[in-house]
């Protein structure tokens, strides 16, 4: 390991080059990664409704669809609209009651019950239909296509028209997400450090470790604009103490050799020992993010798991070299440390650690009550300025034409026509349904079906199947929808067993379930992996269950605090956050842990031990956690996207929480459980008790 040091400071102007070099395909690679904004495209492929969509897309031709409000347009301005739109490419068909009139057919043979769902106060509605996917780039560019076509009479709504607005709001974000990051954890490395250039190093190396990440994405072929948007700050946040200890470690050493390359080389020595067992967790933790059924753990898991890796081998590569070159402006920049050494707060916790372990014991259940009653949402407009023009066109049609949530269902061709619009019946029957349309149901209701657009019979059926539309009044993702899909799925699987019910009500019900088992999965996983690796890196039986405990205290706190202010969060924080939380922060009970360890093999009472155990570490763990507070508290502000915004929140908030828990209840659990902690860690049994 040493001469892994010697060698780092040897070749450092090497070093600084290559990585200077490798900054160009990085950016290059950041720029070619494609990001993906639709969440449901991260259901598992062997889904009912995801294969639905897929029918839709192979046989219908139906990729996606967005429905167009016109306001006040004769209906020979509709015709010629439907014209301009039919040019574009990916459009595969435009159909509005302009279509039905044009034929020839009088206003009043169209039947009442589906005219006014179409036609009000000089409104009505044009639907059309794209060949590709809801998120593909050739969908999206079709749809601004039609914006800058249409003019203020029209509004587009439709999930396409809500990731463009989805897209457009986070690429304008991103930038200042770093730059409030950056400025914030600035301040506080300016306050903690004894050097004004040591701070701006140690960003720069974060900085670079963050481009080499995100450049190297492109090898996963995309990312979602979730993980893009946190990514760059939760990687500056969870790996600046890496960076911290180092620079710690070669001050120290500073002093004991004159020559400032032996002195790097042991500060490098140091780092790794020590960080090795501390990243592997936090690895661990964001690895464990795969193991949910919807891949967008995978998506972040990789990258932030990526993004751990990096960094640790650029604060042991890049910054030692950065350090040694810089070292005289350094040394002229030192100023003196503003943090006190936090002597009275380690009193204060080592004599009252009785007390501080009834406090624990008093707000567990308040905090675990909260923590398992906290409301999620998983309606992902709920998550987005009411502002944007596609969720004020989505809020238009269920305010005039009751369209809050359109369910697409497929059921074989040559079913016969009585029983299909018997089915029908009974689905109209349900509670919540605002109507229904099918091939079927126009013939019934009197409209001859050999009059009826082409365009309008191909989007109905084809060679397999014929579709029939369902409009529900129930909000996306509420129990009252996903209710009414099960009864919709129990009547169709009656008349035809291969029946299939798609669309984003039925999506969002299989989102739901998924993220519900997910949740679970993933905290029993993360919890098991990392407790594993903890039994090795601390050698215990004991201690691994110690540190979870006061960790999991911590996330039940972060987590319970939404459920009494009354905040409902996005379903995808509460999945991931307690994963990130404790990944992300087990490193600081891990640190004041293999002090106090140490120091009991040295033969130190207990007291004595948990005490310079503590001592120790406090600054490091105030520096580390006010970081990653810092890092994403400014963007949880900021944030107009709920879904990052509330993410950044409860990170913010978990890493303080967590800090003031390893820092006072840990000390306490220390001094209450160390026989026990001496009998069950090894080298520890022969200690003085």
């Amino acid at each position: 390991m040493q001469k892994f040091g010697k060698a780092i400071c040897k070749h450092r102007k090497l070093i600084l080059i290559i990585a200077l070099l490798l900054l160009i395909p990085s950016i290059i690679g950041m720029k070619m990664t494609k990001i993906n904004y639709d969440i449901l495209v991260y259901l598992p492929d062997n889904v009912e409704t995801v294969q639905g969509e897929n029918i839709l897309s192979e046989k219908f031709n139906m990729g996606a669809f967005s429905i167009v409000i016109l306001d006040d347009m004769k209906t020979k301005d509709i015709l010629k609209l439907e014209d301009k739109i039919k040019e574009l490419n990916n459009v595969e068909k435009v159909v509005s009651i302009a279509d039905i009139i044009g034929t020839g057919i009088p206003v009043e043979m169209i039947p009442e019950d589906i005219k006014e769902k179409i036609y009000k106060d000089k409104e009505t509605i044009m639907l059309v239909t794209f060949k590709e996917a809801i998120s593909s780039d050739t969908t999206m560019k079709t749809v601004e296509e039609i914006r800058n076509i249409t003019d203020e009479h029209c509004k587009i709504s439709g999930m396409t028209a809500t990731l463009i607005d989805t897209r457009n709001l986070s690429n304008s974000e991103i930038a200042i997400y770093v730059i409030i990051a950056v400025i914030l954890c600035l301040i506080i490395l300016e306050i903690a450090l004894d050097s004004y250039l040591a701070p701006v190093l140690l960003l720069v190396n974060i900085g670079i470790a963050i481009l080499y990440n995100m450049g190297s994405n492109i090898l996963l072929g995309e990312t979602s604009y979730i993980t893009k948007a946190i990514s760059a700050v939760l990687q500056l946040g969870v790996t600046m103490d890496f960076a911290i200890f180092l620079y710690h470690s070669y001050m120290q050493e500073k002093e004991k050799h004159k020559n400032i390359e032996d002195a790097m080389a042991n500060a490098i020595n140091k780092t790794l020992l020590s960080v090795v067992g501390s990243s592997l967790t936090t690895i661990a933790g964001f690895l464990a993010l795969c193991s949910m059924n919807l891949t967008l753990g995978k998506d972040i898991g990789l990258v932030m798991a990526k993004g751990v890796l990096l960094g640790v081998i650029c604060v042991v590569t890049i910054l030692p070299a950065m350090i040694l070159e810089l070292n005289n402006l350094i040394e002229k920049t030192k100023h003196r440390q503003i943090l006190p050494k936090f002597i009275k707060i380690k009193d204060f916790i080592i004599k009252y650690y009785k007390a501080i372990a009834i406090s624990f014991l008093i707000i567990l259940p308040i905090a675990f009550w909260g923590y398992r009653n906290t409301k999620v949402y998983y309606n992902l407009d709920k998550s987005l300025p009411a502002t944007l023009d596609s969720i004020s066109a989505n809020n238009e049609l269920q305010e005039k034409f009751n369209m809050v949530s359109m369910e697409l269902l497929l059921v074989d061709k040559d079913l016969p026509d009585y029983k299909v619009n018997n089915m029908i019946d009974e689905i109209e029957n349900l509670n919540g349904i605002e109507w229904t349309i099918g091939y079927s149901k126009l013939g019934s209701k009197g409209i001859p079906k050999e009059a009826l657009p082409e365009d309008l019979v191909n989007i109905f059926q084809n060679e397999e199947y014929q579709m029939i539309i369902i409009n529900s009044k129930y909000e996306m993702a509420t129990d009252e929808l996903n209710e009414q899909v099960t009864k919709i799925n129990n009547i169709i699987k009656r008349y035809d067993e291969n029946a299939i019910l798609a669309g984003e009500g039925p999506l969002m019900k299989d989102l739901v379930e998924i993220s519900d088992h997910d949740f679970n999965s993933v905290t029993i996983v993360s919890n098991a992996v990392i407790f594993i690796l903890m039994i090795f890196v601390l050698k215990s039986a004991s201690l691994p269950v110690i540190l979870m405990i006061v960790i999991e205290f911590a996330i039940f706190i972060n987590m319970g605090i939404p459920y009494y202010t009354n905040t409902t969060l996005p379903f995808i924080a509460s999945i991931v956050i307690g994963t990130i939380q404790l990944g992300a922060t087990i490193d600081y009970a891990i640190l004041i842990t293999t002090k106090y360890i140490n120091k009991r093999k040295e033969g130190n009472e207990k007291k004595e031990a948990v005490s310079e155990a503590l001592g120790t570490s406090i600054e490091s763990i105030l520096v580390s956690g006010l970081c990653f507070f810092g890092a994403t508290f400014g963007v949880g502000v900021y944030s107009k996207i709920e879904m990052i915004g509330s993410l950044c929140t409860l990170m913010s908030r978990g890493a303080i929480i967590s800090m003031i828990s390893v820092i006072s209840i840990l000390p306490a659990f220390l001094m209450i459980f160390d026989k026990v902690i001496c009998k069950t860690t090894y080298k520890m049994k022969e200690r003085k008790v």
